[in-house]
């Protein structure tokens, strides 16, 4: 499964890229705002997004949008420490396929995207 990081801090897409490789996903690309998350998107194609909520220029739940629009079936799962229920609830009905709360398990991460369909 090829999959594209998005998350503005370095750190959390190195951490998660080493956890994906360590379990047997392909990193697709990287990116670290919404706005070159969705030009990632539309040139990778990738399998499944993991996007972070809180970042500059355009957020997670932006990016979110602008992704589902382009492609209404893309995956995307979101991960962030905001874990509000507000903000869970808004990235649900945009289409986000589930939300995972930072700091988190690797075990738990390498799970829910496997069971994307």
């Amino acid at each position: 499964m090829r999959v594209l990081i998005v998350d503005d801090a370095m750190f959390m897409r190195k951490t998660v890229r080493k956890m994906l490789e360590d379990n047997g996903f392909e990193v697709a690309g990287e990116a670290c705002n919404g706005l070159e998350a969705v030009k990632m998107y539309q040139e990778l194609k990738p399998d499944l997004v993991t996007m972070d909520i809180t970042m500059p220029e355009v957020d997670g739940i932006a990016s979110l949008k602008m992704i589902r629009k382009l492609d209404p079936q893309a995956r995307v799962v979101m991960m962030s420490a905001m874990g509000q229920a507000s903000l869970v609830t808004e990235a649900i009905v945009n289409g986000a396929r589930t939300f995972i709360v930072k700091p988190f398990q690797e075990q738990h991460v390498v799970d829910t995207l496997r069971s994307i369909q």
